[in-house]
C-alpha cells in the first residue's frame, strides 16, 4: 500500500522545492535544469524521512517520464519541421511576403490577431508557434523590431487561440475534468479571456514601433532570399498541409508528419534540393546555408531535431518531479488539508486556481495542473453546488495559461526553444497570461465580498 503524506509534511516538501528553485533561477540567473535536478533529490530525501519507500518513489518518477512521451514527439517532429521548412523555402516565403506587406508600426498587432486566427482554427498554439511564430520572428528581425515584443504578441494571440478553440485539447480536457459540456465551458470562459485579450490588444496596439526603418537593409533581405530559394506559392503547400490537417482536427503527429513529408518534396521539386544525405542532415542538425547576409543567415539557420535537446532535457527533468510528488501523495495531502479549511465558494475558486498554478510550477506540465484538482475539487464543488463552469473555467485560466509563464514548463521550454528567446524575458510582454487568472481570482474574491 502506498504511503500517504500528511498536511505538513507536504508543506514541508514543497518548502524545500521552492527553496531551491527560486533563489537559483531568479537570483543566481542559471538554467533550470540543474536546480530542478537538485530540488528532485531534495524532495526525495525529505519524502524517504517521511517513510515514503524508494520502490514507490522510482515507479512516481517512471510514470512521470511517462506522460512526457507524447509531448517529446511533438518537440521532435517540430524541431525537424523547421529545419525542413526552412530548407523547403517555406519560411523564407513567409518571411518576403511579410517584410512586403506588414508596415512596421502595426506589426506586433498585426501578430497577436493572426496567430488569433491560426490557433482558432487548429487549435494549438504549438502548432502556430512553430510555424506562423516563426516566420513572424523572421519578419520581426528582418524590419529590426524588439524580439521580446513580437515573440510576446506571438505567444499571446497563440494561447487565446488555443485556449478559446472548440478543437484545442486542453478546452475538451478541462471541460471533461469539470465533467462540463463543452460550448457551456467555452462561453464561460469569455468572461475572463476578452477582458484578458481586450488589454493585451491595447498593451501590443500602444507599442507602434518607433525604430527607423532601414530600407536598405530590407531590400538587401529581400534580395538575399530571392538569390538563395525559390519564392512563390507553391513553396506554401507545407503550411497549407498543416493547416488542413488541423482544421479537419487530424491527430497532431501525423499532421506534423506531413508538414515534413510535403516540405521534403517541396524542397527536391522546386528548391531543387535531390539528395536524401541532405535531408536528413537537415532533419537532424538543422537547416545551414552559406548566405552572405548575416541578417538572413541568422533566421533561416535553425531547426532540426538537435535544436530542441534542451527543451527536451527540462521537460523529462520537470517531469520526473511531478511523478515523485504526485505518487508520494504530496498533492493529495497538500489539497486536503487546504480544501477543509476554505468557508466561502470564493475561496474555493482561489484555492482551486492557485492548486493548479502550484502544480503547474512543481510539475511543468499543464494536463497535470488541470487533472489533479480538477479531481480534487469537483466533489467539493459539488457540495458546495457550486457551478462546474466555475472550476473548468478556473483550470483553463490557471493550468493552460500559466504553464507558458513557466521556465521548465512543457509550454514555456517549448516557446524558448522555437522562438529562441527566455521565457523569463519575454514574462511582460505576454500580458494576456497573466492577466487571465488576475482577472479569474478577481471574479473569485468579488463574489466572496458580496
Amino acid at each position: 500500500m502506498n504511503k500517504s503524506l500528511s498536511f505538513s509534511q507536504s508543506i514541508w516538501v514543497l518548502l524545500a522545492v521552492f527553496a531551491i528553485l527560486f533563489p537559483a533561477l531568479f537570483w543566481g540567473k542559471v538554467e533550470p535544469h540543474m536546480p530542478l535536478l537538485l530540488s528532485t533529490i531534495a524532495a526525495a530525501v525529505l519524502l524517504r524521512i517521511f517513510g515514503v519507500p524508494w520502490k514507490q518513489m522510482e515507479e512516481g518518477i517512471v510514470k512521470g517520464i511517462q506522460s512526457a512521451i507524447a509531448p517529446i514527439l511533438i518537440l521532435c517532429l517540430i524541431g525537424i519541421l523547421i529545419g525542413v521548412w526552412m530548407m523547403s523555402g517555406t519560411v523564407p516565403t513567409i518571411l518576403d511576403y511579410g517584410i512586403a506587406v506588414i508596415r512596421p508600426e502595426y506589426f506586433t498587432i498585426s501578430a497577436l490577431f493572426l496567430t488569433i486566427i491560426v490557433s482558432t482554427v487548429t487549435g494549438s498554439s504549438f502548432t502556430t508557434v512553430s510555424t506562423v511564430g516563426v516566420a513572424l520572428m523572421g519578419v520581426s528581425t528582418a524590419l529590426g523590431l524588439d524580439p521580446l515584443m513580437t515573440a510576446g504578441a506571438i505567444i499571446s494571440g497563440a494561447c487565446f487561440g488555443d485556449k478559446m478553440s472548440p478543437l484545442s485539447d486542453t478546452t475538451n480536457f478541462a471541460a471533461a475534468v469539470a465533467d462540463v459540456p463543452l460550448m457551456t465551458h467555452v462561453k464561460y470562459m469569455t468572461h475572463t479571456a476578452l477582458p484578458a485579450l481586450a488589454a493585451a490588444a491595447v498593451f501590443f496596439g500602444l507599442q507602434g514601433q518607433t525604430v527607423q526603418v532601414n530600407l536598405d537593409a530590407i531590400q538587401d533581405i529581400r534580395l538575399a532570399l530571392e538569390q538563395h530559394f525559390t519564392l512563390g506559392l507553391v513553396t506554401l503547400i507545407p503550411a497549407l498541409v498543416v493547416l488542413v490537417c488541423s482544421v479537419l482536427r487530424k491527430p497532431i503527429l501525423p499532421t506534423l508528419v506531413f508538414g515534413i513529408v510535403s516540405g521534403v518534396l517541396v524542397a527536391a521539386l522546386v528548391q531543387g534540393v535531390h539528395s536524401p544525405v541532405v535531408w536528413m542532415e537537415v532533419m537532424q542538425k538543422g537547416f545551414v546555408s552559406e548566405i552572405p547576409n548575416e541578417a538572413v543567415k541568422a533566421i533561416v539557420n535553425r531547426g532540426g531535431l538537435l535544436s530542441m535537446t534542451w527543451s527536451l532535457a527540462l521537460i523529462l527533468i520537470a517531469l520526473s518531479l511531478g511523478g515523485l510528488l504526485q505518487s508520494s501523495g504530496v498533492f493529495q495531502g497538500l489539497f486536503a488539508g487546504l480544501i477543509q479549511r476554505i468557508k466561502r465558494d470564493g475561496g474555493m475558486v482561489g484555492l482551486a486556481g492557485s492548486s493548479s498554478i502550484l502544480v503547474n510550477v512543481l510539475t511543468g506540465e499543464q494536463y497535470l495542473s488541470i487533472l489533479l484538482p480538477g479531481q480534487m475539487f469537483r466533489d467539493a464543488f459539488v457540495a458546495r453546488h457550486m457551478a462546474g463552469k466555475r472550476l473548468s473555467r478556473t483550470l483553463e485560466d490557471c493550468g493552460t495559461l500559466v504553464n507558458p509563464l513557466i521556465p521548465w514548463g512543457v509550454s514555456g521550454a517549448f516557446f524558448t526553444s522555437t522562438l529562441h528567446v527566455s521565457t523569463i524575458d519575454y514574462l511582460p510582454y505576454v500580458p494576456y497570461l497573466w492577466l487571465s487568472p488576475i482577472i479569474t481570482f478577481l471574479y473569485a474574491w468579488r463574489r466572496q465580498k458580496a
